[in-house]
């Protein structure tokens, strides 16, 4: 239903914001792969992007042909905004990049400069090969950040779907804490889990909800199992809900009793840390920095050599298996932050030797009034 998600006229801006950024890059046309790029201009959120699926996107003048295999056809054309449709396959085996290649031929795309993107899991390698055959002298790059760079700072309509999707999130952590207890399994909660968000309104998550306790603490993206909850179990949930492709991700730390002065500590730091993070979250500043204000505490608390990963990064409609954006709050970054993006914040600390670990997730609005953190369900130690 994406079509009618948004406005024709919220649609024709990002079309035009595309077009100049394709001028601006001196490209004629670019060729997009991931699917968050091709749904934010076009609505299309079929699962063709299971196989060879393509947007291609002229700087003007020409049609936006979106090529897509012949099984969601149908689907296409009722939910999304496209200039010419090119399915391949269907009843017979078929090598999509035939149809590429036929239709860089229609419109000369091999005669001007195109720019590709090349997302991390949507684009197969053979099939990045033969589009830079096919393109030949006219492939004048690798632009896989153009789109999604514009698409950091959210519309009013974007940030209003987002906001739906803390709420699911929210109700979805009460009921966790509500059904949390002695002698459940992990898997039970995360069903709990699943059943209230989809209940609620929530589509299917993007990316897999992570559960872990006991033992299994220290394993940061750890899906449930069957283990049971037993006395003293220290542990960390976490998951997204979406409404209308657009995500808010939560992450809980909790406790069957009153935790370990261990692991109280490990908690202590990474709650610190992550409000740290969100107090440096303001617009025209440098995403690094509240990825360092985390990192030093962190680093303070002895522990810096366990902060397995980013301290954040930026939200998109989600695709399996991921819904995140370029912007990483992490080492290195060169984003600035900018009112309407949303970011989340995360860092995290997880221990392998000492079979514990904690994390946070929080979302955050970035606003020039600060920062708006979109969860209303406490951060606090979830303690039964």
């Amino acid at each position: 239903m994406a079509k009618w998600d948004f406005t024709f006229d919220e649609f024709l801006r990002r079309r035009f914001a595309v077009q100049d950024a394709i001028s601006a890059a001196g490209l004629d046309w670019i060729v997009l792969f991931h699917p968050v790029s091709i749904h934010w201009l076009t609505g299309w959120e079929g699962k063709s992007y299971q196989a060879f699926q393509c947007l291609l996107v002229p700087k003007d003048g020409q049609p936006m042909v979106l090529i897509m295999r012949q099984s969601e056809e149908a689907e296409a054309k009722a939910e999304a905004i496209f200039d010419e449709l090119e399915p391949w396959g269907g009843c017979e085996p078929q090598d999509p990049l035939e149809v590429f290649a036929r239709v860089v031929r229609r419109f000369g795309l091999d005669r001007t400069k195109v720019g590709i993107e090349v997302p991390a899991y949507y684009l197969h390698p053979h099939h990045y090969v033969k589009v830079q055959n096919i393109l030949g002298d006219a492939l004048a790059g690798e632009f896989t950040n153009l789109v999604p760079d514009l698409k950091l700072v959210k519309s009013d309509r974007e940030i209003s779907y987002i906001r739906e999707a803390a709420k699911m999130a929210d109700d979805a952590m009460y009921n966790f804490q509500s059904e949390l207890a002695i002698g459940r399994t992990e898997l039970e909660l995360a069903g709990g889990i699943q059943h209230c968000l989809m209940r609620n309104g929530s589509g299917q998550a993007a990316s897999t909800l992570n559960l872990v306790s006991g033992e299994r603490t220290a394993f940061s993206h750890g899906a449930p199992t069957e283990r049971r909850m037993m006395a003293g179990d220290f542990g960390n949930v976490e998951y997204g809900a979406t409404y209308k492709r657009y995500t808010s991700t939560i992450g809980r730390q909790f406790s069957l009793g009153a935790p370990s002065a261990r692991d109280a500590e490990i908690f202590a730091v990474v709650k610190a840390a992550c409000e740290a993070a969100i107090a440096e979250m303001l617009p025209d500043t440098p995403a690094v920095r509240p990825h360092e204000k985390a990192k030093a505490i962190i680093a303070d608390a002895g522990l810096d050599k366990y902060r397995v990963h980013t301290s954040g990064y930026g939200l998109a409609p989600g695709f399996a298996p991921s819904w995140g954006e370029p912007l990483s709050m992490f080492g290195g970054c060169t984003y600035t932050l900018q009112a309407g993006m949303v970011i989340t914040v995360e860092p995290p600390v997880f221990i392998g030797e000492e079979k514990t670990g904690a994390r946070i997730i929080e979302n955050v609005l970035i606003t020039n009034d600060g920062p708006e953190v979109l969860s209303k369900f406490p951060r606090d130690l979830i303690v039964v």
